[in-house]
């Protein structure tokens, strides 16, 4: 046996033995061009192609023509003046808005009634999660057919009395907006569900014991002691909502492919129409650029004071 500078026995009849050698505690940094390969990666697949839409939004270009004359801000003040480009953003905000308020309100009433202890619970929270998991565009396709004036909704309405409720959900310009918003809700409302219920699986116990001790009721005990410890799982949730609303693209084309007419055009529906279908590329990454804006305005101010709140609440 022998000892090593640090003062440790180390067995030398041992040959699996290593001997411990000390660095002081410091530990070297790893050179930078460790990161070199993943910053020329993120380089070619973001930051050139970002630069490059950037620029053809200036532009006159119809996406295949090699020939094409910068515009300047002629595509942005066309945004302006076009009204379908104007509905297309009210829309938008008018989903971001309903998805996040409908979405977390049943998200967080179904995590407090499965964060209980019925024997169903764990069952329930695998049922309601499951549409969370199913491709956005083949549930759009199934309540395209359920939604149908000849679909389950509608036959079902009928078969119990209820003929004068049967509408057609997605013709319907004063309904298929709405019915969009229902189709999303019902598929990640289980999302926000889960993240809600990690956080109140979190809360500790000793504070539900000396809520009850002072004797307040269900709503002034979740209102004070388990709504500031939910304030991470808020952030997450309202932050993933908005942003998924207002770039949601898949269920509203499968749905109603924008219609009747526009009145469920959003933006993202809007620059593939006006990309794939009339040829104006400049003017569609003009959108994508107006669509990136927003984006980055909503998410940043939301962060900005959901963090706030939950400093507050820590």
């Amino acid at each position: 046996m022998t000892i090593t500078p640090t003062g440790h026995p180390v067995s030398t009849g041992d040959r699996r033995s290593v001997p411990l050698i000390s660095t002081g505690g410091r530990r070297s940094a790893p050179p930078w061009w460790f990161a070199a390969p993943a910053l020329v990666l993120f380089a070619f697949v973001v930051l050139v192609p970002s630069a490059r839409g950037l620029y053809y939004a200036f532009t006159d270009w119809d996406g295949l023509s090699p020939d094409f004359a910068v515009v300047g801000l002629d595509n942005f003040v066309g945004i302006t003046r076009d009204p379908d480009a104007r509905q297309a953003i009210w829309h938008t905000l008018v989903i971001a808005v309903s998805i996040t308020i409908i979405q977390n309100g049943i998200g967080l009433l179904l995590a407090l009634g499965v964060n209980t202890v019925i024997k169903s619970r764990n069952v329930l929270r695998v049922f309601l999660f499951a549409p969370a998991v199913v491709t956005p565009i083949v549930t759009a396709y199934l309540w395209r057919n359920l939604l149908g004036p000849d679909g389950a909704v509608n036959s079902l309405l009928g078969a119990v009395g209820l003929d004068s409720w049967r509408q057609d959900w997605l013709g319907d310009p004063q309904l298929a907006l709405w019915a969009v918003v229902a189709v999303v809700v019902w598929q990640f409302a289980g999302y926000s569900m889960v993240i809600f219920l990690a956080g109140l699986q979190s809360v500790p116990k000793e504070l539900y014991e000396a809520a009850a001790i002072d004797g307040t009721g269900p709503v002034q005990r979740f209102w004070s002691v388990v709504r500031p410890q939910l304030a991470p799982a808020f952030t997450i949730n309202l932050m993933l909502s908005i942003i998924g609303g207002i770039k949601l693209f898949d269920q509203v084309y499968a749905l109603t492919g924008g219609g009747p007419g526009h009145a469920t055009d959003t933006i993202s529906t809007l620059i593939y129409k006006d990309a794939f279908t009339l040829g104006e590329f400049g003017y569609s990454i003009a959108l994508a650029v107006v669509l990136t804006i927003i984006v980055a305005i909503a998410s940043t101010g939301q962060y900005t004071v959901l963090a706030r709140n939950e400093r507050a609440a820590s």
